[in-house]
Formats: structure tokens, sequence, C-alpha cells
């Protein structure tokens, strides 16, 4: 029963939650530019590289063999999908951008915050340290 206790105070702690959520937030957000990559931006590059679509390159190293009685495939084609690496390259790309200027922003707002904290009152000069403690010792 300790060990389930130990493990209750581990998993409510602040930075467990936080990450729990910062992972579920970060899903959501990785499908939002996923749709934004493959719904948005792909179309386009794909007009200005000729109506090609990147995830249907490959490269075939050998044919699929059809079963001749039934018309089936007996074995499936073995093929280099290189428009998938390009595919996923554009992707990583665009989410790194995007997280990269997430950060910015969040970095510009703390900034902000920090700067417009109120500054720290001055430390007292030498003779106001001797008047404290002349004070002080005149009270005694």
């Amino acid at each position: 029963m300790k060990i389930l206790k130990e493990f209750r105070e581990f998993a409510m702690r602040g930075n467990v939650i936080d990450l729990a959520v910062g992972v579920i937030i970060g899903a959501a957000f990785g499908k939002v530019v996923g749709s934004l990559v493959n719904d948005i931006i792909m179309p386009p590059v794909g007009v200005l590289v000729g109506g090609m679509d990147f995830k249907s390159l490959a490269i075939t190293i050998r044919e699929a063999v059809m079963d001749p009685a039934t018309g089936k495939v007996a074995k499936e084609a073995v093929t280099i999908n290189y428009g998938n690496f390009i595919q996923t390259l554009v992707d990583f790309t665009i989410v790194a951008f995007a997280i990269f200027m997430m950060i910015k922003a969040v970095m510009k707002l703390n900034r902000k915050k920090v700067e417009e904290a109120p500054a720290a009152p001055p430390a007292p000069t030498r003779e106001q340290e001797l008047l404290t403690e002349i004070r002080d010792l005149l009270k005694k």
C-alpha cells in the first residue's frame, strides 16, 4: 500500500499534471498543423510542381506478383516510398516553425511581464544605515 500512496503523490504533483496537459495540447496542435500542411499548404505546392502528389512518389524495386487463377495480388510490390519521406520532411519543417513562432511569442509576453514588474527599492546608503543603527541603540 505504501507504493500506491507514493505513486498517488507522484501523479498528483503539479509537474506531472502540467506534462499531461502539455502532451494533450501538443497532440491537438499536431493535428491542427497536420491539417494545415495536408489541406492548405501541400495542394498549392503540388500545383506548382505540376499537379504531383508527393505521397504517390515511389521507386518500385519488385513488381507485385498476381495469382493467375484468382487475379488477386499474391505478393505485394516492394517499393521505396520517398514521396512519403518528402511529405514528412515538409510536415516536420512546418511543425518546427510553428512551435518556434509560438515559443517566440510566449517569450515576448514573458519579457514584457518582467519589464513591467516594479523595480526593487534602492539599497540604503551608508549614512542611512548608520542613522538606523543609532536609532536602534537609542531605543535600547
